[in-house]
């Protein structure tokens, strides 16, 4: 699968701007603020209907302007695929594909398979257990419809059952009938993100470990841990034990919406023991693994982007990383760097076709 061209109208910093890419390596460069990551971002938008950086939509919109439409030309399995996303002031955006508008923004998730590798992604070690929940659903949720679809109905009613939790303390009443119906709901639907989380993590594991030890030349043993109260109990026993704290601060205080991983380097957190380049290549070895895994489910090459990639790591970190990309396992690669200079070094010593644009 490749992106072949991409148009941009009001998006972000850019009024008007098109792009004819290459079929493996496209470089953006330039000084910061010029609109770099705007470009991968309009990509991801593509992909996910949403933008990687910034999750109020309106905000994509060019300053002044009142719309904003990205428009991409991909080629996926022998044919061209048309891809739009737009969206006006007041309005619902619009996802279409081919013309046809989709009614459910899900059932665009996982047609067009991308990973990217960001700075940003520092939240995921550095942030709340939230980041990470976020990253397991998105991995899984691009191959797999009944995880995505469990995800969304149990979000929906983990929010009706807070909202009863609510209603119970304002009114000062009680219904455990009531509250067992959304109690019920939730563990079925929990019980599908559970099982297919504890699936998706023993195979991730061993992939991630690999692309660490890649990168960092085996020099570091790496772990990730599964955080789950549901690996001991079901929900219905957690919601009978929670009852009363539930009833107290009016929300639902335990589920697979409190799950969390531990990410570790050498036995100590990467958090607070992790070098900056040792939480950057743990980050990098999450991503790939990502890669490598939705790759094998979807039957297809992901495209990857890979964002101020070069920056706080040193040579031989940037050099394993590159000869990594370097093979067939790679399909079209998209960078961003404000170095001109090096991001022409780096992938002139891969044995591929590139385009570099300045921006």
């Amino acid at each position: 699968m490749l992106l072949k061209k991409l148009s941009l109208v009001n998006y972000k910093n850019f009024d008007s701007k098109e792009f004819d890419f290459d079929a493996k390596i496209n470089c953006f460069v330039g000084s910061n603020g010029v609109g770099k990551t705007n470009i991968l971002d309009a990509i991801y938008h593509l992909s996910f209907g949403k933008s990687y950086f910034n999750p109020i939509a309106s905000q994509n919109i060019k300053h002044g302007e009142d719309f904003f439409v990205v428009d991409g030309l991909f080629f996926k399995n022998d044919r061209e695929e048309k891809i739009i996303c737009s969206l006006k002031k007041g309005a619902k955006k619009v996802i279409k594909k081919n013309g046809k508008a989709y009614d459910k923004f899900s059932d665009h998730i996982g047609f067009l398979p991308l990973v990217i590798i960001s700075p940003a992604d520092r939240d995921l070690i550095l942030e709340g257990s939230d980041t990470r929940r976020k990253f397991i659903d998105g991995v899984i949720s691009q191959s797999n419809k009944e995880y995505l679809t469990a995800l969304l109905k149990y979000n929906k009613i983990l929010l009706q059952r807070n909202s009863l939790l609510k209603y119970f303390a304002v009114n000062h009443t009680f219904d455990k009938t009531t509250l067992s119906v959304y109690n019920e709901q939730l563990q079925e639907y929990g019980t599908i993100i559970h099982k297919e989380r504890v699936a998706f993590l023993n195979e991730f594991i061993p992939i991630f470990k690999e692309q660490y030890t890649a990168i960092s030349g085996g020099k570091e043993d790496v772990t990730i841990t599964y955080n789950s109260k549901l690996l001991d109990k079901d929900l219905l026993q957690l919601f009978n034990e929670s009852l009363e704290k539930d009833r107290a601060v009016q929300y639902t205080t335990v589920g697979t919406h409190k799950d969390d991983l531990s990410f570790e380097i050498n036995n100590y957190p990467v958090k607070k023991f992790g070098s900056q380049g040792q939480q950057k290549s743990f980050l990098i070895a999450l991503k790939l693994a990502q890669f490598n895994f939705i790759k094998a489910q979807a039957k297809t090459t992901p495209i990857l982007l890979l964002d101020d990639i070069f920056d706080k790591l040193d040579e031989n970190r940037v050099a394993q990383i590159v000869s990594l990309v370097d093979d067939d396992n790679f399909g079209q690669i998209f960078i961003s760097d404000t170095h001109a200079d090096r991001t022409e070094n780096v992938v002139k010593n891969i044995h591929q076709s590139y385009k570099i644009f300045k921006i």
